[in-house]
């Protein structure tokens, strides 16, 4: 399969990565349409519209497309090279968060050592990474960046990597503040009792985005280092 952007990912495995899938509708590990599941009154199918392409993940190396002379065989190559160098690490849990207008699944305990895991995703690979377009800053910088999100936006094509990266694996499209609540109090017995304590991220994996948009899997690699 042709893809036009890859990124890295964590992605869950287990019963959360199953839970997910169906909540979001898209199992991205087998890059297929799952069917939501019926959960409180709510309207499932909208509530993830946004973030359904991606699958459940949290996003360690945003998506980019390939630099010149390049291939996606040498990023898998040195992928899997980082990868067993890298140490999984331990956190106490994960928690349904609120992120300002989304819901959220966040990392429980001292996120330091996750923290210097991304960062060296971003930096290790980034000889693969093509130059964002003008479009594409502009759009980044409609958000109001901060300077430091300026600079890792001109120097990594991202604003929110390294001091300003936050593990998350995003749940909801943007929602009306009102509506938060609800949706945590509804979602909150459907997603919970999925997740891991403790949570180990002991895998990365390389995921690409197709023609229709969507992500899929194509590689995961064990943290071995």
């Amino acid at each position: 399969m042709k893809f036009d952007r890859y990124a890295i990912y964590y992605t869950p495995q287990g019963s959360l990565a199953e839970a997910g899938a169906a909540w979001l509708g898209w199992d991205v590990a087998h890059g297929q349409a799952v069917a939501h599941p019926e959960v409180a009154a709510l309207d499932v199918a909208s509530l993830t519209e946004t973030p359904r392409k991606y699958g459940l993940h949290a996003t360690i190396k945003p998506p980019f497309v390939l630099a010149e002379g390049t291939s996606a065989d040498g990023l898998l190559a040195e992928f899997e090279a980082l990868c067993a160098q890298l140490a999984p690490v331990t956190l106490d849990g994960l928690s349904l968060t609120p992120l300002g207008r989304f819901l959220a699944l966040t990392p429980k305990g001292d996120t330091a050592a996750l923290n210097a895991m991304a960062a060296e995703v971003v930096r290790g690979l980034d000889a693969f990474r093509a130059p964002p377009s003008e479009a594409d800053l502009a759009r980044r910088r409609q958000a109001n960046l901060t300077l430091a999100q300026e600079a890792n936006l001109n120097k990594w094509g991202y604003p929110y990597v390294l001091d300003a990266f936050r593990f998350h694996i995003t749940l909801t499209s943007k929602l009306p503040k009102a509506d938060l609540p609800q949706v945590t109090a509804a979602l909150a017995p459907y997603i919970t009792t999925h997740l891991p304590q403790p949570f180990v991220l002991s895998s990365l994996t390389l995921v690409g985005q197709a023609e229709d948009g969507m992500f899929h899997e194509v590689h995961r690699a064990a943290l071995s280092g």
